[in-house]
């Protein structure tokens, strides 16, 4: 045996826990940089933003934590056995918005166009299922091109994991789906079954077919963007709730949503400290809202006046634009408002305008969201098209809406309230918990005018100065029925208020409120009109 002389070293080696995580670091970087720089720059070239960098905007900086990084399909077949990108072309994880844990993924459209394959869907299956186990919401930044055809009826099961999770998530967490590049069909589905959907501009698509396929079966030409843009769904289809210029505002838009929102139905939203006060009156209202039942007004300046610091954030702003859905905070506590909008169709409720406040009452319910709503409307929307597009139907669902709402809800009747409409607009009759109204208001079956032609038809008819006698008529049916005070003798509006002091009415009701518990009958669930 010989013993080395003590003034000699063994030869040295690198210990293979060191070579092991030196490789693991290597992965890491080979999968956070993507397939190559050159699809980094055509994605770019696009003007979109890469999946990582979308992240980075959404989350708060450094809080992004990555969840099956190293995954790769197991598929073989049409060259695929030979392209196993890590990732598999979806980024899956957890982090924060303003300190709260919010789950994201996020296709990668540089890896397979970002087509949901066998391991990618798996990948997406896993954290919805973290999001609502931990009851923390989940946003999906998309852009995806829909199924890997090369894996078959693989990647169809996996769209169907997704869509059931999508309906098992539903009013249990926040579920915001982002729309940032082309989507056709299985992955427009899932966005449809979430919350709330966000566009951009140019760059973001939904169809179930695309314009080829409307082409060769109807011989249609239409471009994608005409097909299934973003103002196509913001103003047409009402698919999307909100539509941007760019993904940076998209995306900054998304984070103060996410700050309206409870984390899940179990927790009731943020409550933020404001400085506006809450006995701040607003006479600008007396000029603001015309006594004159037929002069528009818009409605949007009313709630920027009564609401903290003049901020709301309207939910499908320019779909069905003659009611507004909006959200916003009344002395820090964030409320859903429901209000007609005299500036279009004079407010009326119509097919569209119905399902639009109707899917809006429901969200809120769902998470806890107080109800405030803003009353002037003269009606439903009359019309052949109204009727046989199923107005009953559709009314319908804002009607079983609200009865089936227990949040706190208050109803403010600020000018028209006229017939079945007055009733469905959260009414105390079908269970508005406290109902105020202005001195400007007109509760009745229809307008005086139409009143009076059909109470007074014959004596209007025999006259000898017909014009004269409908016009008194007129006078004495207003005199008798709809005054501003009929209502609250007899109990169906609460108290007429200043509308000056709208506002500290609004802020001290909902405080009155805040603890309001109400039980649903035990059922499995109801059947609202479809």
């Amino acid at each position: 045996m010989t013993v080395p002389d003590s003034g000699s070293r063994a030869p040295s080696a690198t210990p293979p826990a060191r070579e092991r995580v030196a490789e693991l670091h290597s992965l890491r970087e080979q999968a956070r940089r993507g397939p190559s720089d050159r699809a980094t720059e055509t994605q770019h070239a696009k003007g979109k933003l890469t999946a990582r960098e979308r992240i980075a905007l959404l989350l708060d900086e450094g809080s992004f934590k990555e969840v099956e990084q190293l995954r790769r399909h197991r598929a073989t077949g049409f060259g695929l056995e030979a392209k196993k990108p890590y990732t598999d072309g979806v980024i899956t994880g957890w982090g924060t918005v303003e300190g709260r844990t919010v789950f994201v993924y996020a296709h990668d459209f540089r890896i397979f166009g970002g087509a949901l394959g066998e391991a990618h869907a798996t990948k997406i299956h896993k954290i919805m299922d973290m999001a609502i186990a931990a009851g923390a919401p989940l946003v999906s930044l998309n852009d995806g091109a829909g199924a890997r055809i090369q894996e078959g009826v693989s990647a169809l099961a996996g769209y169907g994991g997704i869509f059931q999770r999508n309906t098992k998530a539903s009013g249990v967490i926040p579920q915001i789906s982002v729309m940032l590049g082309p989507c056709a069909g299985g992955a427009a589905y899932s966005p449809a079954l979430t919350d709330f959907v966000f566009m951009v501009r140019d760059t973001s698509q939904m169809f179930i077919t695309g314009p080829d396929v409307v082409r060769a079966v109807t011989g249609e030409e239409i471009t994608q963007n005409g097909l299934g843009g973003a103002d196509v769904h913001a103003e047409t289809s009402g698919v999307a709730h909100f539509a941007y210029d760019d993904e940076e505002t998209c995306i900054s838009e998304v984070r103060y949503l996410i700050s309206m929102l409870p984390s899940n139905n179990r927790e009731n939203p943020p409550v933020h400290e404001t400085s506006d006060p809450a006995d701040r009156r607003s006479e600008v209202l007396l000029d603001l809202v015309p006594a004159d039942g037929n002069r528009p007004y818009d409605m949007l300046k009313v709630i920027e006046e009564l609401v903290d610091d003049g901020e709301h954030m309207e939910v499908h702003e320019r779909w069905a634009t003659s009611i507004v859905t909006t959200l916003a905070r009344l002395g820090g506590q964030v409320v859903g408002i429901v209000a007609n909008q005299p500036q279009s169709l004079a407010g009326v409720l119509d097919i569209h305008s119905s399902e639009k406040a109707a899917r809006f009452v429901q969200l809120c319910d769902a998470f806890s969201i107080p109800l405030v709503t803003l009353v002037d409307v003269p009606g439903f929307l009359p019309g052949v098209d109204q009727e046989h597009g199923g107005i009953i139907r559709h009314g319908a669902k804002l009607l079983y809406a609200y009865c089936n709402a227990t949040v706190p809800r208050i109803s403010l009747i600020l000018r028209k309230a006229y017939g079945g409409a007055y009733i469905v607009m959260d009414s105390q009759s079908i269970g508005a918990d406290i109902t105020y109204a202005w001195p400007t208001n007109e509760i009745a079956v229809m307008g005086a005018e139409g009143a009076a032609n059909v109470i007074f038809r014959r004596e209007i008819a025999a006259s000898d100065d017909p014009d004269v006698t409908r016009t008194q008529k007129i006078k004495e049916y207003r005199a008798e029925l709809m005054h501003p005070y009929y209502a609250a003798e007899r109990g169906l509006v609460d108290d007429v208020i200043d509308p000056a002091e709208t506002r500290e009415v609004l802020v001290s009701a909902l405080a009155m409120l805040r603890n309001k518990h109400a039980d649903l009958p035990v059922r499995k669930h109801g059947n609202p009109p479809q």
